[in-house]
């Protein structure tokens, strides 16, 4: 018999999940929460259309509101990156006019 170091009882081993992905996991649980909410809403409305359009409400009012906050973000964004260019460009012309300063006194 070959000496593979495992001394202990099959049912005492500890299970080596293989490849197991996490993000499988992720989808999984995110479904199973869906299933709960519709389940939940199906009988709080005493209808699943009832309740599927309940939460077709709460999606829309999400994505309408993405949508509207979704142009102001993005314009304070760019005069945020519009600045720091600034800035970045008067560094570099700074060091640029010191380093020929600097060269010119050589």
């Amino acid at each position: 018999m070959a000496d593979d170091g495992e001394h202990s009882p099959v049912w005492a081993r500890t299970k080596r999940r293989s490849g197991s992905n996490p993000l499988v996991g992720i989808i999984v649980t995110l479904l199973a929460l869906f299933g709960v909410l519709t389940a939940v809403l199906g009988i709080k409305e005493q209808s699943l259309a009832e309740g599927g359009a309940m939460m077709d409400g709460w999606i829309t009012k999400g994505i309408s509101t993405v949508r509207g906050e979704a142009p102001r973000v993005a314009d304070e964004a760019a005069d945020v990156a519009v600045g720091a260019a600034e800035k970045a460009g008067d560094a570099a012309q700074a060091g640029a006019a010191a380093a020929s300063d600097e060269l010119k006194k050589q």
